[in-house]
């Protein structure tokens, strides 16, 4: 092992809303080498706490105990291309699969639109896209190997402790550090994307449906305007004709306008809060319509370079136009300003005990603000109004939610401590923010 980082430097992640000074930082090149690193744990009563990309925006990654860097950890381990199946190093990146996966024929069944966060990463704080017939991507972990809070390797999946594979797919990173992952693919394909501007009324009449009847929709709603911007993604065969956003355009919307515009924006916003109105009917009146035919990856990823705080809550789906609709009141009753938009989506129900999506299909609401603006209030009145529909909040996203308040909100809440405490008894992956979600 070697530590790529002094002992007690500190750690941010990448939205800068959580830091810590771990007492010692360790890069592992295998399973037997994070095994030493928890037996040391257990021996002189410290935590362990993996990381990967940082990007969570929860506490979920904070330690001051011994933190183990995966980055030396990352890339293909075997694939089986007849079951459409790859095993991956825990810390191997998403922007890293479309080089690992093509020669394959392989691609991921969906993705979210940032691709900068590790698998183990992704799937432990339960990371997804969007699609009503599509899971979170933990849902397609089939197996992986652990080191337990017992310093023990684990595997999971096939014939090998099988019950509890749902649990450690999506484990929040509580029982144990993911070493490798299984993940079940599918053919490469092609997307087909439609975007188009809208009324927000109008949306939200037709999300349910339309959500039924596509493969992936969501949209944007702009603060302060009656407008949002839709896009539809349709999936294609590999052969189908392609017609990608040229190099110009690309640059323009995803450079310039998605990154320098908005940046620039959302800092003078910070400093004149009262030009946040403006500037997101600016931005609304840019939204035109367009379509374009890509590869999946490149129609799902859009790169994210200004940083931001968010918070995200899966609420029943029938109950998103309702909460939506209750925030639009809530900036019309309150002097909130706003400059990044709000983003809805959907995904399909699946049986992951501490999943979002557990049990039912699900709608997503995110809400955004730049890093440097103050909050005066936004998120928490904006949680306590998605809470109240039943929401679940994303547990790598920014919420003030106790295990008191989540328990009832999960039916295999107390199924999930169990295994906890079957396979880390002695809360060697314990932190603060677990220990607030998940009880102690």
């Amino acid at each position: 092992m070697s530590s790529p980082n002094p002992a007690n430097a500190r750690w941010q992640n990448w939205a800068r809303t959580e830091s810590s000074h771990p007492a010692l930082v360790i890069a592992p090149r295998s399973a037997e080498q994070i095994v030493l690193a928890v037996q040391r744990a257990l021996e002189t009563g410290r935590t362990v706490k993996p990381i990967g990309a940082s990007h969570s925006f929860s506490g979920i990654g904070v330690t001051d105990g011994i933190r183990i860097d995966m980055h030396r950890m990352r890339g293909l381990v075997s694939a089986d291309p007849s079951q459409g199946r790859v095993t991956l190093w825990g810390g191997t990146h998403l922007w890293e699969l479309p080089a690992i996966l093509a020669p394959l024929g392989l691609a991921l069944p969906n993705m979210g639109d940032i691709d900068r966060q590790t698998v183990s990463g992704v799937t432990q704080t339960g990371t997804h896209g969007t699609g009503l017939a599509l899971g979170g991507l933990a849902t397609g972990v089939v197996g992986a190997t652990i080191v337990t809070g017992a310093g023990e390797i684990l595997t999971v999946g096939g014939q090998q402790n099988a019950d509890l594979l749902p649990a450690v797919a999506q484990g929040l990173g509580a029982l144990g550090v993911i070493v490798t992952l299984t993940l079940q693919c599918v053919p490469r394909y092609l997307l087909r994307a439609e975007e188009e501007p809208a009324t927000l009324e109008e949306t939200l009449d037709g999300f349910i449906e339309r959500c039924r009847a596509v493969d992936h929709f969501e949209f944007f709603w702009f603060p302060h305007t009656p407008t949002v911007r839709t896009k539809t993604n349709t999936r294609l065969p590999l052969e189908h004709p392609r017609a990608p956003l040229g190099r110009t355009e690309r640059f323009l919307d995803r450079e310039v306008m998605n990154n320098g515009v908005l940046g620039a924006s959302a800092a003078l916003c910070a400093v004149i809060p009262g030009a946040a109105p403006l500037v997101s009917r600016v931005f609304a009146s840019l939204s035109s319509r367009r379509g374009y035919t890509d590869e999946s990856h490149r129609v799902y990823v859009t790169r994210r370079r200004v940083r931001f705080h968010e918070m995200e809550f899966g609420l029943p789906l029938e109950a998103v136009p309702e909460a939506v609709r209750e925030l639009r009141a809530m900036f019309d009753r309150r002097d909130y300003r706003v400059a990044f938009p709000i983003e809805v989506r959907s995904a399909a129900s699946d049986d992951l005990p501490l999943s979002t999506a557990y049990g039912r299909e699900t709608g997503y609401v995110a809400v955004h603000r730049y890093w440097r603006d103050r909050d005066r209030g936004y998120f928490r009145e904006a949680e306590a109004i998605l809470a109240a529909h039943g929401g679940r909040p994303h547990w790598g996203k920014m919420h003030r939610q106790t295990a008191e308040t989540l328990r009832p909100r999960y039916p295999e809440f107390d199924r999930f401590a169990a295994i906890r405490d079957r396979l880390d008894p002695d809360r060697v992956f314990a932190n603060p923010y677990l220990s607030r979600v998940l009880g102690q």
